[in-house]
């Protein structure tokens, strides 16, 4: 007899959320340094932005109903578009280097693709 060993995918399997989670300390890093008024104003943006795309994929992935759990990956993608609003505001302001906003805009870019990937992968392979 052959004894089937299965595999329970982990929040840290999820491409969306590790590649997400890196960027948020990325900007975390990037932030941190600007001065007091910059980040009240655009920085505490940017950074909720960044840290809620990982955020709702977490949340997410604790759900056990399928549309509650691509709620909440719709949401992480919706962070990923106001994170480059923020990202562009940014740099635009002066307070970001060129190679600082090519870094951190080429992450973001990536981001929708997988994260609809998520959620087609949640649509076909979940039946709740």
């Amino acid at each position: 007899m052959v004894k089937k060993i299965m595999k329970y995918l982990k929040l840290e399997d999820i491409k969306a959320y590790r590649d997400s989670s890196v960027l948020s300390d990325l900007v975390w890093e990037t932030v941190i340094r600007w001065d007091w008024f910059t980040k009240q104003t655009t920085g505490m943006q940017l950074v909720r932005a960044v840290d809620s795309i990982a955020a709702n994929i977490a949340e997410g992935f604790g759900r056990f109903h399928k549309k509650d759990k691509q709620k909440f990956y719709y949401n992480a993608r919706g962070s990923v578009y106001e994170s480059g609003h923020w990202i562009n505001k940014a740099y635009k302001r002066h307070t970001i280097t060129e190679d600082e906003f090519e870094k951190i805009i080429g992450e973001l870019r990536k981001l929708p693709k997988e994260i609809n990937l998520l959620i087609k992968i949640t649509e076909e392979k979940l039946n709740l």
